[in-house]
């Protein structure tokens, strides 16, 4: 137990949480933990820089999407199809609160799959509607919420868009650890996991976060649109969204789709060549922060996974695993917990779990929907609540917008809350009927 609490991996994840509670800024608290994790896993100083900064590139496209996407989102503003879309939803839900909710969920949503911004579109679309919230008094960790469901539930469930990507990586590294599988069958079984987290949203929604919530009214920047109509330059930028999601499919890489959209902007004249500068700058400005974070995440996840501490703590656990199923799969949830928070990716955390868990759950006999459940469920665990994953990042990058809004207190603790629970509960039910 001694050696267990004395890993780097929950020593370093722990400070992070600590320090970011401490209201400690999410880069530095991130540099901090890397490198008293290295010095627990007996490196140097030197050596655990030197492994960061390498480490760093491991998100290198991630960031790289970001800023393009970014740019892709300004040009939305730019174009006037953003203030358009804000001004519509404005008209539409006039003061239906629920109703406001929902229409941003079902974006997050579209945003993983049909329109594949990811969480570009948010510091565009959400800081116009934020005194249309304060005057709805609309608690803003309810909105945090809905956005990180409609960011994450889609690639646990979805088989299109960003869940082909996770769910394509689930099946690759379980056959490449012996188990046969057709990625089509993931989502035949992840459904359960995002049953689970459907009812925490609605929990979110409607019980923890729906009681009226004070804000002051600050100006937000802002386009003001006064003709709703959509003009031909909303249409191209509707269409090079389309063909950004058509590349992205096509090619596999997020940047190349974000580039095409792009092009397709100022190629069709949508956007007038002389405003590139701008618009790039604009891209940065609004998703430069949230990337290089991901940069530094990677880093992290770099030096934590140089320590060796996964496999120490895997190993420390294992023997408590062998009494049964359910023991299995609750340490299992943990561990996967602690390294996800830590990562800040689900993506990344799949292939280091399934050289890990795999061979564990087939002594034990687990079937083969369970071991996807607990791969997946184990990958998907922390992202929401991890101070250093996009699925916080983006609601704060926009919520925020006034400052208002904390990241740790009012998007990352209520969507750890809501979230991780429901999925530990999720998988350990379904863990119990498949065998």
């Amino acid at each position: 137990m001694i050696s267990l609490l004395a890993n780097p991996i929950i020593i370093a994840v722990v400070l992070l949480c600590i320090l970011c509670l401490c209201r400690v800024n999410v880069l530095l608290a991130l540099i901090v933990s890397a490198v008293v994790g290295g010095l627990l896993g007996h490196m140097n100083l030197t050596q655990v820089m030197d492994i960061f900064i390498h480490g760093m590139g491991g998100n290198s496209e991630t960031a790289l999407s970001y800023i393009l996407l970014g740019a892709f989102a300004a040009s939305m503003t730019h174009t006037g199809l953003a203030p358009v879309l804000a001004q519509k939803i404005a008209n539409a839900i006039q003061s239906k609160k629920f109703m406001l909710i929902f229409i941003l969920t079902v974006i997050a949503i579209l945003s993983q799959n049909l329109i594949p911004v990811h969480i570009a579109f948010i510091p565009i679309l959400v800081p116009p509607l934020l005194i249309i919230m304060n005057k709805l008094k609309i608690d803003r960790r309810a909105v945090a919420c809905a956005l990180a469901f409609g960011l994450k539930a889609p690639y646990i469930v979805i088989p299109a868009g960003f869940g082909l990507i996770f769910q394509g990586l689930i099946a690759e590294n379980l056959l490449q650890n012996g188990v046969e599988i057709v990625k089509n069958d993931i989502w035949k079984y992840t459904w359960i996991i995002g049953l689970g987290m459907f009812i925490g949203y609605l929990i979110a929604i409607f019980v923890s976060y729906r009681k009226p919530r004070d804000y002051q009214d600050f100006e937000v920047k802002q386009v003001q649109i006064e003709d709703l109509k959509l003009t031909k330059n909303h249409y191209i930028t509707l269409f090079a969204a389309v063909l950004t999601l058509v590349v992205q499919l096509w090619t596999n890489s997020l940047p190349l789709g974000a580039l095409v959209g792009l092009a397709v902007v100022f190629g069709l004249k949508a956007i007038d060549h002389d405003k590139m500068d701008k618009l790039i700058n604009e891209g940065v400005g609004l998703m430069g922060y949230v990337a290089f974070v991901m940069l530094v995440a990677a880093g992290f996840a770099s030096v934590m996974k140089t320590t060796g501490g996964i496999d120490v703590l895997v190993n420390a656990i294992t023997p408590y695993m062998m009494s049964s199923k359910l023991a299995a799969t609750a340490l299992m949830l943990f561990v996967g917990l602690f390294i996800t928070m830590g990562i800040g990716t689900s993506f990344g955390t799949i292939p280091i779990l399934a050289v890990l868990y795999v061979p564990i759950c087939l002594k034990l006999g687990f079937s083969i929907p369970s071991i996807i459940i607990v791969i997946a469920a184990a990958a998907a665990l922390g992202d929401a609540g991890s101070p250093a994953s996009d699925t916080t990042l983006g609601p704060t990058a926009g919520l925020d917008a006034d400052g208002q809004h904390n990241h740790i207190w009012d998007t990352c603790v209520p969507t750890f809350l809501h979230y991780n629970i429901p999925i530990i509960l999720s998988a350990i039910f379904a863990v119990l009927i498949f065998g």
